[in-house]
């Protein structure tokens, strides 16, 4: 099945461009996703990384929360990375008391878990659902501490969970944005291709 899908990737802060990338790389038509009119024309949304709690007040600030939560609740596929991750959450832990998170996977999740900016590494990681080692890059990154008993494992590193999938939400501790790997990305287009 080649059919084109159109994947938005929320636009109010982080690592868009990088997403769009992978998105266009594999044939699909990326939407940067501002305004909540937007989620009516798109078939699956990427939450990206960058810095989460700014992300929450953009949202709050923009009027977005309700909506996305809303729009995933009722059956959008939705992808996280690492801020993006945070977002999907049920649980966050060492964030600030003001931090909202959209609370549609399961999980909880401690922020910058694996240390600061200058403790960044690349690596490959076995990915439950991918035939090859996946590439992946950890900046800053968040760690899942607790999973439902609905949510997959699909990752770890050092027995520390780092990507995790219910139903039609994504998450992932690292930034499969940031290689030439498109197989992360393909795993999402599956997902949505699925869920249709």
């Amino acid at each position: 099945m080649s059919t084109k899908l159109t994947i938005g990737v929320l636009s109010v802060q982080g690592g868009v461009a990088e997403h769009v990338r992978m998105v266009e790389k594999l044939g699909h038509e990326a939407v940067l996703m501002r305004r909540t009119e937007h989620l009516a024309s798109i078939d699956g949304l990427i939450l990206p990384g960058g810095e989460s709690t700014t992300m929450s007040r953009l949202l709050r600030l923009g009027g977005m929360i309700e909506p996305l939560r809303e729009a995933i609740q009722g059956g959008l596929p939705a992808f996280g990375t690492c801020a993006g991750m945070i977002m999907l959450a049920t649980t966050v832990l060492d964030t600030r008391p003001d931090a909202e998170s959209l609370g549609v996977i399961d999980v909880t999740v401690r922020r910058n878990a694996f240390g600061r900016q200058r403790d960044s590494f690349e690596g490959e990681l076995d990915f439950t659902g991918i035939a090859n080692p996946v590439d992946s890059v950890f900046i800053r990154a968040p760690q899942i501490e607790e999973v439902g008993e609905d949510v997959q494992v699909l990752a770890t590193v050092d027995e520390r969970v780092v990507a995790a999938r219910q139903n039609h939400v994504l998450v992932t501790s690292f930034h499969p944005e940031l290689t030439e790997d498109l197989q992360v990305h393909q795993y999402f287009v599956e997902m949505i291709r699925s869920s249709r």
